[in-house]
């Protein structure tokens, strides 16, 4: 079964910076990414990844925000800097396998708070 494992959640406060992991349990994945939840919001994009590093951002994270990806090691990383309270949310990892079957994560919380 294949499995992405999110991992660096946490709290952080306004204005610092944290970093995200998620590892891909084989390497099938063409795009990896993240997308976040917050409470009675949908699930948004944060950012995603090719396997040849195109990037995509969501709006509200272009330039806080920068994604990478070690394709040998089938992760992705998400590095958020200039945290703000609104980037509060759970965040679930996404991947996109060369089938264009669709995988997420259970999820890892990030509260932004003083």
């Amino acid at each position: 079964q294949v499995q992405l494992v999110e991992s660096g959640g946490g709290l952080v406060q306004p204005g610092g910076s944290l970093e995200l992991s998620c590892v891909g349990s084989e390497s099938i994945f063409i795009t990896m990414g993240w997308y976040r939840q917050a409470p009675g919001k949908e699930r948004e994009l944060v950012a995603t990844i090719t396997s040849s590093d195109y990037t995509n951002y969501g709006d509200s994270v272009k330039g806080r925000f920068t994604i990478s990806r070690d394709n040998g090691k089938n992760t992705v990383y998400l590095h958020m800097n200039s945290l703000k309270p609104e980037d509060t949310a759970v965040y679930y990892c996404y991947g996109k396998s060369w089938a264009y079957k669709h995988y997420w994560g259970q999820g890892t919380q990030v509260t932004v708070s003083s």
